[in-house]
């Protein structure tokens, strides 16, 4: 995608926070609105690679906190970090390694507090 259009999950991640902030949007619209920023941030938002190389990180663009750029070794490295606890040391390294890293990473892990909100919101009697 071009321009404006690779950064369309920020809008989606704003509408979510209007949604938390104005009790506009009921549990199910707030889920879907946590869902799809979860998986813009995780998933496609653009950043650098940042996967473990021979000397440094790597500096390739990629698509997603979680996912590495276009080099096959790189491509799935961060998110098998996921189920290995001995590599969380170094996954939490990689998704906070510069700002922009940094802001994917926090808005993907607000996004998935803000869908675990939503969905046990009703549970205690929310007012909506």
């Amino acid at each position: 995608m071009k321009g404006f259009g690779k950064y369309w999950g920020w809008i989606v991640f704003a509408v979510l926070i209007a949604g938390w902030l104005t009790f506009d949007f009921g549990p199910v619209a707030l889920i879907v609105l946590s869902g799809v920023s979860a998986f813009y941030f995780f998933f496609n938002v653009p950043v650098w690679c940042g996967a473990e190389g021979r000397s440094s990180s790597c500096r390739n663009n990629s698509y997603g906190a979680l996912m590495g750029c276009h080099l096959r070794q790189h491509k799935w490295q961060k998110l098998k970090m996921l189920f290995w606890s001995a590599r969380w040391a170094r996954l939490r390294q990689e998704l906070f390694q510069n700002a922009t890293t940094t802001l994917a990473s926090v808005g993907g892990i607000l996004a998935i507090t803000s869908g675990i909100a939503a969905t046990l919101q009703p549970l205690f009697g929310g007012g909506w």
